[in-house]
């Protein structure tokens, strides 16, 4: 078996330094650029909500031509209806939005797993953790395999909870990531 040598000693003098900490000295600077502008209000001035994926190919605002303060974006793994009902709750009771917008994409990663077959791999990073088991066993990873399906599903989901206010306009998109054109299929 061959394993790899590992330096045993570190190098005191040089810092430990994350993707987070460029990130957060680029935004500082923009920050001190940005004092002099009208603060954005915490309302959404579109009053939408927008339930999308964590995918890092999706930008909302860039993508529909918002600008910050316009809507709240809500992501999740898959842009899952289900797993952002919280959010929405408090995006419509607290904050004044009227309009939700259901926003898969293509290429999701969403539909390259089972669910079953992720919980085999957690337990198995933890084979004796009983606790492990039992809270990975609870969880619902909403995979699935129809990408059109899954919006409309979405848009059925919300259309039909109590928790959601009535009245308000419920839409499903597909974002093609190779043409970064939005389709509207519910």
């Amino acid at each position: 078996m061959f394993l790899a040598r590992v330096p045993t000693t570190r190098v005191a003098s040089v810092p430990r330094r994350t993707v987070f900490n460029a990130v957060q000295r680029k935004r500082d600077q923009e920050i001190a650029e940005e004092k002099s502008k009208q603060p954005i209000a915490l309302p959404p001035a579109k009053r939408l909500a927008i339930v999308t994926c964590m995918d890092a190919r999706i930008n909302p605002f860039k993508q529909l031509g918002f600008k910050e303060g316009d809507a709240h974006i809500i992501r999740n793994a898959g842009g899952m209806a289900k797993d952002a009902l919280r959010s929405l709750i408090i995006s419509q009771r607290l904050l004044g939005t009227r309009e939700i917008a259901v926003y898969h994409h293509t290429g999701c990663g969403m539909v390259t797993f089972q669910g079953s077959e992720l919980k085999k791999i957690v337990k198995w990073s933890k084979p004796d953790d009983a606790a492990c088991a039992q809270q990975v066993d609870s969880i619902d990873f909403l995979e699935f395999s129809d990408l059109e399906q899954s919006v409309k599903d979405d848009v059925d989901f919300l259309k039909s909870s109590p928790l959601i206010m009535a009245g308000t306009k419920i839409t499903g998109w597909i974002h093609d990531i190779d043409t970064g054109k939005a389709t509207r299929v519910a």
